[in-house]
């Protein structure tokens, strides 16, 4: 943003220091001046600056006015506007909030008889022409102008209406269905049932903290006119901008917390400009507030703060005297704040915030504050004391086991977004109603802390793909929240993505499809490396509505440890395939990792390689379409034979010659021995134990 050194001073006693050092020193305390441009002899200089989202206090002229008058220990001039005496009105103009969660107060002031047309010299002090020609802002109005330096000024959007085309007064409420409002940019534009708006007895007349009506907007013949100043909610501003794809300079500021206490003086200035070519007040102004949000704004409870506490924070100072008591209050009573003693025996207070700096909340704010204005330039280098040594979180090690486990499987790590839209969040939280909300988010595409982080994993599968990489194979360990905002609990989960092709042995094919088992091959050597006795995978009917909505409910699995559930892995559905532009089948999947973190890591046990002969024998099983792998795999595992080292599905055979819904296996197991040659009634023996143990679990042999 710009802002004019030559606005500053004017609400500043004579400064010590030039425009460059001004310059410094702002930035210095965080106001960031990206560039500096003299304008010439007498107009100061231009400053390009970079203020951050928390700090709309300070994306105005007055406001870094102030932040200076902190720095320097000046007092800063009041903004304070004289307005000609009120004509009495029959009654106040009628205004009334309905929407009571969006709209804090709303002020209006009836100016009657005013003329339209050039800006005049407002009141003394205000150099308006000088100041929008050094900004390269274009003078419309009065009232365009006028708007635009109560902005300017103070930070605080306002808006004036044609008063008398608004029937019966003032209500800000939501829309209703099917409402239409032509903006001030000559769109007309459907409303949508949650978008917050100003609206008098008939229809909207604006969008509220957005962008003015059409029908209602001033013009050269416009005699009566009806100023607004207003605090809107910023969640209820940012929805109603982003649904219609605006951006103005309105929003910019209700997005991030404009002042509550503003309007008042907003609007006086915004009169007075218009007053200047002639014109009343009729009434007083009308100033309606919601107890509620004003409590959240202005009425704030005190913050307690220790000076013990700012010492311990910030430690030792290049002056010698330190930050004292004194400084303190200095300090933060130039920010606005007002400072109580409290009836400690050391020296504390009871800070009363003010109302334009809604990100200060506690006591480490306050600290932080202090520390920002005194500069921490004049802070001693020291190095924090510490008298331990590294200790690794409980975690580390099996962290470690799996991160080694999924590099060795040909993954490669990713780092996802911590944020996620509430679709997202909706589609793939273990738990519903469990997502948390951010308080001030940076998009509606990041408005929700991740539940999963399964939509991230799609995101960097999706860019890849797009891109043209057709082989993505990425894995992500990272942490995950549920709860309320009151309570947030992070747990740590496992993402991971899967698509393209995998390297075939044979000469005719040497590249074949990622699929479903390859990923849940790469789920077993995962699990082996901790100790469990039961793992085992499942799954769902359809009908069910237990299978995460993001998989496939005919290509995914559950995956269970000691009776408990741990994870998810299978193919991304068809249609949240086909929502992100994915062609190729996505192999996705999720595990709980503070579950799987229960479990002690298996501990990998060496043995002598033997000596003797191993011996392979090969039974070909017919089973029935119901009876999978798993089970033959455990029947065989429980006849615990020593000697039987390995068994493996050598080939799977389908056949119209077999039984209806069957299928025939080739099993090759292989035994041997380590302390000698295996004897041939000893083969005959365990060749009948696996052939008893796989007829159990279902099985024959093929004849």
């Amino acid at each position: 943003m710009k802002i004019l050194t030559k606005w500053l001073r004017a609400y500043l006693p004579p400064l010590p220091v030039d425009d460059a050092q001004l310059a410094e020193d702002l930035t210095l305390r965080g106001i960031a001046v990206e560039g500096i441009y003299s304008l010439g002899e007498g107009n100061g200089s231009l400053y390009e600056m970079d203020i951050t989202t928390n700090r709309v206090d300070a994306m105005n002229h007055y406001g870094i006015a102030r932040e200076a008058a902190a720095i320097y220990g000046l007092e800063l001039k009041p903004l304070a506007v004289d307005l000609p005496a009120a004509q009495p009105a029959a009654s106040p103009y009628s205004v009334r909030i309905e929407a009571e969660d969006a709209c804090g107060r709303f002020t209006a002031r009836v100016l009657r008889d005013v003329t339209i047309g050039d800006s005049r010299d407002w009141f003394p002090g205000a150099e308006v022409d000088t100041y929008f020609k050094l900004l390269e802002q274009k003078k419309i109005s009065n009232a365009v102008d006028a708007t635009n330096f109560a902005w300017l000024a103070m930070g605080q959007p306002t808006h004036a209406f044609d008063l008398d085309k608004i029937e019966g007064g003032i209500i800000v409420r939501r829309a209703r269905k099917g409402e239409k409002l032509k903006t001030l940019d000559g769109i007309e534009r459907t409303l949508d049932p949650e978008d917050l708006v100003v609206a008098d007895h008939a229809r909207p007349l604006a969008l509220a903290g957005v962008m003015g009506g059409w029908d209602t907007m001033i013009t050269p013949a416009t005699k009566n006119v009806l100023v607004e100043a207003a605090w809107f909610e910023p969640m209820a501003v940012r929805r109603t901008a982003r649904r219609h794809g605006l951006h103005t300079d309105a929003s910019h500021r209700f997005e991030r917390g404009a002042d509550f206490a503003a309007a008042p003086v907003a609007s006086a200035i915004v009169s007075r400009i218009l007053l200047a070519n002639g014109g009343t007040i009729e009434g007083d102004l009308v100033d309606v507030r919601v107890p509620a949000l004003e409590a959240r704004t202005v009425q704030r409870a005190p913050v307690a703060l220790a000076l013990s506490e700012v010492h311990r924070i910030l430690g030792t100072t290049v002056d010698k005297e330190g930050i004292t008591a004194a400084t303190v209050e200095n300090v933060l009573t130039a920010l606005g704040c007002t400072l109580a003693s409290s009836r400690s025996e050391h020296a504390a207070w009871q800070v009363t915030l003010p109302s334009w700096r809604l990100d200060i909340e506690r006591e480490i704010d306050l600290i932080e504050e202090v520390a920002r204005v005194y500069g921490y330039n004049r802070f001693a280098n020291t190095l924090p004391s510490f008298g331990e040594g590294v200790r690794a979180l409980p975690w580390a090690e099996s962290e470690a086991a799996v991160r080694r486990t999924l590099l060795a499987a040909g993954f490669h790590e990713a780092i996802a977004s911590t944020f996620c839209s509430a679709a997202d969040a909706a589609l793939t939280a273990p738990q519903p109603a469990q997502s948390v909300p951010l308080g001030n988010p940076l998009s509606e595409e990041a408005g929700m802390l991740r539940p999963s982080l399964v939509p991230g994993m799609l995101a960097m599968v999706a860019g890849n793909l797009h891109r043209d990489v057709s082989d993505v194979r990425l894995f992500e360990l990272g942490t995950v929240f549920s709860g309320t905002t009151e309570k947030v609990d992070e747990r740590p989960a496992l993402a991971f993505g899967a698509v393209g092709a995998l390297p075939e042995q044979s000469p005719l094919h040497p590249v074949r499809p990622i699929e479903f088992h390859d990923v849940k091959g790469v789920v077993e050597q995962l699990l082996a490396r901790f100790q469990s006795r039961a793992v085992y995978f499942d799954r769902f009917p359809p009908e069910a509505g237990l299978t995460p909505a993001w998989l496939h409910p005919y290509r995914s699995a559950r995956v269970v440890i000691e009776g408990s559930t741990v994870g998810w892995f299978g193919q991304l559905h068809p249609t949240e395939a086909a929502a992100r532009k994915l062609k190729e089948p996505v192999l996705v999947g999720e595990l709980y990792l503070d579950r799987l973190y229960k479990l002690p890591l298996r501990k990998p046990a060496a043995r002598d390689i033997s000596r003797f002969q191993p011996v392979r024998r090969d039974f070909s099983l017919v089973l029935p379409d119901t009876i999978a792998w798993e089970t033959i795999d455990h029947a065989i595992a429980a006849l615990q034979i020593p000697e039987l080292v390995e068994w493996r599905v050598r080939e799977v055979f389908r056949d119209k010659r077999l039984g209806a819904h069957e299928y025939s296996l080739l099993l090759g197991v292989t035994f041997q021995a380590a302390d000698r040659t295996l004897r041939e009634e000893e083969l005959q023996s365990f060749h009948a134990k696996v052939v008893e143990a796989v007829g159990k679990a279902g099985a024959r042999l093929r004849s």
